[in-house]
């Protein structure tokens, strides 16, 4: 297991974390992202999104393989109370708030130290920036593994009362060519989804997936029900819905595989949901390859969306002085 400075352009630097299967990762400061994850399948194959070049993701993308901050997916009406008080939040998503703002921790150049086996991303956000309270003080740490595990870690205090929900967006496609995963198959660990409305904002209530086209607790093809037609899957083009996690010690909240080229990536997280999402929102837009409808996949593990205003989901409030902590591994077999 290795960890090196590689480079640095337009004030972003990239770092490469490599292990004795030649496994590689890379990761830039810009959005703590990962840049690269190379698998030596065949001749090799990249299987995250992305561009080019570092600075690329300056441009207008879909949060390319990003840490999501100061809190991922959607805050209904920009807005959340916290000690009798409302706080206002960037509107980038119609009338809601979504992965952060306008400027969220995705759109920051993280600082960056090598400490032993592991990459360190540090990052402070400010009182009032993109309207939460609280300047909140973040660290990332990227460690990959002899067991081909690219472990993250997420740590964040602040210095008064705020709301915190990390996640990595990673864009997935375990066949390396960002053609379709449609035929990926997917296990999901989850009797339940949050119900959501036509802006994809959850609503406190819970649905059952036993039974609908929401259900992957047994291996299941992404594309064996994507076209059924209920109200939540039109509203989301596919797959966008948050998984409420069972938890199974030492055992994996999700899988995928792929029949072309027999990876497999196993997800462990200690966070209650996940985020499933097919990239129903991919346009042809290109980078190392070009990335259209549904030609990869999220698994975003996170706290429950939208819990600021909802009360019966666990609390994303992080109190002053306490320490926000999660874990993440994706695991890949091949």
């Amino acid at each position: 297991m290795s960890v090196k400075f590689i480079s640095e352009s337009d004030g972003i630097k990239k770092f490469a974390l490599e292990n004795k299967n030649s496994v590689k990762a890379e990761i830039i400061t810009y959005g703590a992202r990962i840049f690269k994850l190379f698998l030596p399948v065949g001749d090799g194959i990249d299987v995250v999104a992305g561009f080019n070049t570092p600075s690329e993701f300056k441009g207008d993308n879909p949060y390319f393989n990003a840490v999501i901050g100061r809190v991922c997916n959607r805050i209904a009406k920009a807005r959340f109370a916290l000690a009798d008080k409302t706080y206002h939040l960037y509107a980038n998503d119609g009338e809601n708030h979504l992965h952060g703002g306008k400027e969220g921790f995705d759109r920051k150049i993280w600082d960056a130290e090598i400490v032993g086996d592991v990459l360190r991303l540090r990052l402070t956000s400010p009182d009032m920036q993109e309207g939460y309270p609280g300047t909140l003080k973040v660290t990332v740490d990227y460690e990959l593994t002899d067991g081909n595990e690219l472990k993250l870690t997420y740590r964040a205090k602040s210095d008064k009362d705020t709301i915190c929900n990390l996640t990595n967006h990673a864009y997935f496609n375990l066949d390396g060519d960002f053609e379709s995963v449609l035929n990926h198959i997917v296990t999901i660990n989850a009797d339940f989804i949050t119900t959501v409305d036509d802006e994809l904002i959850p609503s406190g209530e819970l649905t059952r997936v036993d039974g609908t086209p929401y259900d992957f607790k047994e291996p299941k093809k992404i594309g064996k029900d994507i076209g059924v037609e209920t109200k939540m899957l039109t509203a989301a083009r596919g797959y966008d819905f948050n998984y409420v996690l069972n938890r199974t010690k030492n055992m994996p909240c999700a899988t995928v595989y792929s029949e072309k080229s027999g990876v497999k990536m196993s997800v462990f997280t200690d966070e209650p949901c996940m985020q499933f999402y097919t990239g129903n929102f991919l346009d042809g837009i290109k980078g190392k390859k070009t990335y259209g409808y549904q030609s990869a996949f999220c698994m975003e593990t996170q706290n429950y969306p939208n819990a600021c205003n909802v009360p019966s989901f666990k609390s994303t409030v992080l109190k002053k002085g306490e320490e926000y902590f999660s874990t993440t591994t994706y695991k890949f077999d091949f």
